[in-house]
């Protein structure tokens, strides 16, 4: 019953129950990557495009979805990975997940959780005023 749930109720928990039934009734699998995500292509967009989505495997985290299933997710190629022997590149970084909440998260100085002073503001920047 939780899972039904979690379905019914939350997006970030894998899939929800409408995206389940358009993937049954519409998704073809394309692939899938090395942390378990699983790609399906199927029925038109809105610009006359294949529709791409991907069913994340836990928590909906679009940061990781790796470099070579993003160049086809945004429709970069038409040839997904699975298909073309897909080598990352030298610049490309290994996937880190998205910090944004945790400890670990950038905090500058003079925020609100980090003590000391902001840096002077230069003057390579004017602030809007009404009437200016």
């Amino acid at each position: 019953m939780a899972g039904f749930l979690t379905k019914m109720f939350t997006w970030w928990n894998g899939s929800t129950i409408g995206t389940d039934v358009f993937t049954r009734r519409f998704g073809k699998k394309v692939g899938e990557d090395q942390f378990g995500n699983i790609y399906y292509e199927g029925g038109m967009s809105t610009y006359g495009l294949k529709r791409r989505w991907v069913v994340y495997k836990g928590y909906a985290d679009a940061s990781s979805i790796p470099p070579g299933w993003h160049g086809w997710m945004h429709h970069r190629t038409d040839t997904p990975p699975t298909e073309a022997a897909y080598k990352a590149r030298e610049w490309e970084k290994p996937h880190n997940p998205n910090q944004t909440g945790t400890v670990l998260a950038y905090r500058p100085k003079g925020s609100l959780v980090v003590q000391g002073e902001r840096n002077e503001v230069t003057g390579d920047y004017d602030a809007w005023t009404p009437g200016a």
